[in-house]
């Protein structure tokens, strides 16, 4: 005796491919095929796993017996947009201007230059970005100035040190290390 298989689709079932984007209706089976016929008329096969069967619109009656059709059409209208006052924030809220004094970040090469050079040129840098964020009203300035002997710290100090309305810090260890100086530029309001 034969023992009788049960088939997942019968024919004239709607099915859609699940790797694939069409749909159409099973013709039968070929084997253990499934035979498909697309809506522009093509025949594919398929295993029983690669098709979904698709509500026939009897079912989708069903689904919706229980409500009525302005219940419907308000769940499929489009959510009202919500009504909001975006908060304005200044420019410079939240900008921390960085300044990395590293000699190799100043010039493309150092070749031929003393170490007095080099001090000057990172101390005058420090100096020109410290008058731009004062002038442009930042808040805070970084310069990374790294660990070495502390040559450029000590004379950061000293720069530092002839301006009013500032005041100086070490920089957060967790982002810049040691090597980093934070200088905080009080707003005057007058101004």
């Amino acid at each position: 005796m034969k023992k009788a298989v049960m088939k997942k689709f019968n024919k004239g079932d709607k099915v859609a491919a699940l790797d694939d984007s069409f749909n159409g209706s099973v013709k039968g089976y070929k084997g253990n095929k499934v035979i498909v016929e697309t809506i522009e008329g093509f025949e594919l096969e398929f295993g029983e796993n690669e098709l979904v069967a698709i509500a026939a619109d009897t079912d989708m009656r069903a689904l919706f017996m229980n409500k009525s059709i302005s219940a419907v059409l308000k769940e499929k209208e489009e959510p009202k947009k919500r009504s909001f006052t975006k908060e304005k924030r200044a420019k410079k809220e939240g900008f921390v201007l960085e300044v990395d004094l590293h000699i190799e970040k100043l010039v493309p090469n150092k070749r031929g230059m003393s170490n007095y050079d080099i001090l000057t040129l990172q101390t005058e840098t420090a100096k020109r970005q410290l008058e731009f964020a004062m002038l442009n009203r930042m808040p805070k300035v970084v310069f990374i100035h790294g660990v070495g002997e502390g040559i450029l710290k000590a004379e950061l100090d000293f720069l530092f040190g002839r301006y009013e309305g500032i005041v100086i810090q070490d920089a957060d260890y967790q982002k810049y290390g040691l090597g980093a100086t934070e200088v905080y530029i009080k707003q005057n309001p007058e101004r």
